[in-house]
């Protein structure tokens, strides 16, 4: 049992729950802010909200596309707000956080392969180079 709370009190498996929970309830969010928001919007301007009425016959089977139609339009709406507003915010907060990374390699004035920049010789064509030039 020792190694079981071990297992669950890890910040892993705690972070990953919250992840979850906190997943789940966005998600809700989303849908509602779809559903509520943004479908009605874009029915406004299409005049018709509801497309689960569409479907066609082939050989006596009755095909509903429009279930299709509204999942579909669902979707690309959910993955359009969660784009917009979360993962182009995010991304843009973090660029302005993150600094550039040191350069760790520099190329060899003879061969012209990356070397580390302390080298004193290349590892590739063994000629020696000047230390961090």
């Amino acid at each position: 049992m020792g190694g079981f709370k071990n297992f669950i009190l890890r910040g892993n498996v705690v972070d990953m729950a919250v992840g979850i929970v906190v997943g789940a309830a966005f998600g809700t969010v989303v849908t509602a802010f779809v559903k509520d928001l943004l479908t009605p919007f874009i029915a406004a301007i299409v005049k018709q909200p509801n497309f689960s009425g569409i479907a066609f016959t082939i050989n006596g089977s009755k095909f509903m596309i429009g279930e299709f139609v509204n999942a579909l339009i669902s979707f690309l709406l959910i993955a359009a707000a969660v784009y917009f507003g979360i993962v182009m915010p995010i991304n843009k907060l973090l660029v302005k956080v993150q600094k550039p990374a040191a350069p760790t390699l520099r190329p060899c004035p003879e061969c012209l392969s990356d070397i580390p920049i302390a080298a004193k010789r290349c590892s590739h064509c063994t000629s020696p180079v000047p230390a961090g030039a």
